[in-house]
């Protein structure tokens, strides 16, 4: 190996024994070269970061930028972890004809790492069904439990910027695989010694693919849920523009909207066409306003009812509604969840189904104003760790019985029935037009509906800031901003004092009054919560799929008339400000 390697002092004893086994074992020799190039240019930085540690899996499964290392997607950590995978699997289904469904995203590489994944599962003696060509992520998890699979998974890295790519692994019931699964699957891929230990060698006559009679189905399934029939009939021509970001929500979101009987479906066509270089957007993410800014144009140009879009794997959805003003206002992930919980619930209502039995679920990260709209319509709030596969197994555990209207999560994923168990941004854009003409067709916008929504439970009011920092040492300083606020949580946030810490680690809920510590009855996660004496909640929580640590900032006051929406708006962020300045969040 060239010296430059060796003779580093910045690269520590592990990382090079890492760079070695690559060097020296059983791989191709582009990958060797590739890590010589490296070397020879003296990127110690890279290769830190590439080799540092093994990928592992967090909220979202294996994830990370694409290229040659331990700590990177590419052919051997996608052939490890589904070699890993695959020996898992025997062990807990002993004897079974094992079957898995795989898929992917629009992604630069997805398709490769896809057959990789298929290869590697008909290597190890496991029938694969193989989606034909991209497909979204909740069809996938669909796929799952309607061919009685031991397992899935589909390679994407949903909303990341293009140099990454990822690998979702399901478990039978078409969740994400969570404790035991995911660590056992750790374990299994930790327990792969050499390279050549993963079985490369395809066998086709365990490979099916599938495709149409699948998205039939699955389409099948989400209209029967549709609730407001009588109301689509009538508000059918709903001018709706639709943007995939280049993803594969072009596949089946246009034909969903059709199937549920709307006529007017306006696709903005230069994002149109699935491309993993994502060319007019700097991040394929509709959290992000810029990924919407065309489909906004278009909007504005057509003076649209509703837009929507969805990121590359479309498992989330952005929204844009006509405000008071007239004016097309992208509404965030709070919001768009409490008025589709809020119209559900309702709609449910409506309809003689609320029995008593009813439940629906939410993250904690996630706003409270949909706990309080739940409790007021008699219907359950469950309350999770962050990350849709806790919400799935929630309702994996009450299925039979409680019963399952929706659920969603702050950062844009919703699930509208149980029949997939991932965020689903195909049934969520089925179910954010048909909310859009049954509030049409009462004569209000959907804008007008949130502020009715805000009159009655509160206005409440949503920050996300996220803190980037990259690498190893990234990794390290978000460790020790953790570590300082368990130690010394503020004692005053913006002029409330604090009440109530829990911290999700200690699975404590500590009263800051009386001293009184109460259980949080979850598991253990690296989060922290700061409740204030007037309700400003303020959550910290590093990333498990991204170098970031995330505050997720929420404040509240009532709303007495919704023309003080703007008055009331206005305080509400100024509120915010000195939330992020006391807590020093810039």
């Amino acid at each position: 190996m060239e010296g430059t390697l060796i003779e580093s002092t910045k690269i520590d004893k592990a990382t090079k024994d890492r760079i070695n086994q690559w060097l020296n074992g059983n791989y191709d020799s582009q990958t060797k070269d590739e890590i010589k190039g490296l070397i020879k240019r003296g990127k110690e930085d890279e290769l830190i970061d590439s080799f540092y540690k093994d990928l592992e899996f967090g909220t979202g499964g294996l994830r990370g930028i694409m290229g040659v290392g331990s700590n990177r997607m590419n052919k051997y950590t996608i052939g490890m972890a589904t070699q890993g995978l695959s020996n898992y699997l025997k062990k807990s289904f002993p004897g079974e004809q094992l079957k898995v469904a795989v898929a992917h995203d629009s992604r630069n590489n997805s398709d490769y790492f896809a057959k990789i994944t298929a290869e590697v599962f008909s290597a190890n003696g496991i029938k694969v069904y193989f989606f034909k060509a991209l497909r979204p992520t909740p069809e996938l998890s669909f796929a799952v439990r309607l061919l009685g699979c031991h397992g899935g998974v589909v390679l994407t890295a949903s909303h990341n910027p293009k140099e990454y790519n990822g690998y979702k692994a399901y478990w039978k019931d078409g969740a994400q695989m969570i404790a035991p699964h995911d660590k056992n699957t750790i374990t299994e891929v930790q327990n792969i010694k050499d390279v050549s230990d993963i079985k490369f060698q395809r066998n086709d006559a365990l490979i099916e693919i599938i495709g149409e009679e699948v998205d039939s189905k699955y389409l099948d399934m989400i209209h029967s849920l549709s609730i407001s029939k009588d109301a689509i009939k009538r508000q059918k021509d709903l001018k709706i523009v639709f943007t995939p970001i280049h993803g594969t929500g072009i596949v089946l979101v246009p034909d969903v909207l059709k199937k549920f009987g709307f006529t007017n479906i306006n696709v903005v066509e230069e994002q149109s066409k699935p491309d993993g270089n994502f060319p007019t957007v700097v991040y394929p993410n509709p959290e992000e306003p810029d990924a919407l800014s065309l489909a906004l144009k278009k909007a504005k140009e057509i003076d649209a009812d509703i837009l929507m879009g969805t990121d590359p794997d479309s498992d989330r959805v952005g929204i844009a509604v006509k405000n008071h003003k007239g004016e097309f206002q992208l509404l965030n992930g709070n919001q768009t969840g409490s008025l589709l919980l809020n119209y559900l619930i309702n709609a449910w209502k409506d309809a003689g189904k609320i029995k008593g039995k009813e439940f629906i679920v939410k993250t904690i990260v996630t706003t409270y104003l949909i706990d309080k709209i739940a409790a007021d319509n008699g219907v359950k709030c469950y309350n999770t760790l962050t990350g849709f596969k806790y919400i799935a197994a929630l309702i994996g555990e009450l299925e039979g019985k409680e019963l399952f209207i929706g659920g969603g999560e702050e950062s844009y994923g919703y699930l509208v029935g149980d029949q997939v168990r991932d965020k689903d941004a195909i049934s969520s854009c089925a179910f954010i037009a048909e909310m859009a003409a049954y509030a049409k067709d009462k004569g209000v916008s959907l804008f007008d509906m949130m502020r009715d929504m805000y009159v009655k439970y509160g206005f409440y009011k949503e920050k996300l800031i996220s803190l980037t920092k990259k690498g190893k040492s990234g990794a390290e300083e978000i460790q020790q901003m953790m570590k300082d606020l368990r130690n010394n949580p503020p004692k005053v946030v913006a002029g409330s004092a604090l009440i109530q810490l829990k911290d999700y680690q200690a699975q404590t809920i500590k009263d800051l009054k009386t001293g009184k510590e109460t259980p949080t009855n979850l598991p253990k996660e690296n989060v922290l919560q700061f409740l204030t004496e007037d309700g400003t909640l303020v959550s910290a929580r590093p990333s498990g799929t991204e170098p970031k640590i995330k505050f997720y900032i929420s404040v509240n006051t009532p709303l007495s008339k919704k023309e003080d929406y703007d008055k009331v708006n206005i305080e509400l962020d100024k509120k915010i400000e000195n939330v992020i300045n006391d807590m020093n969040l810039k």
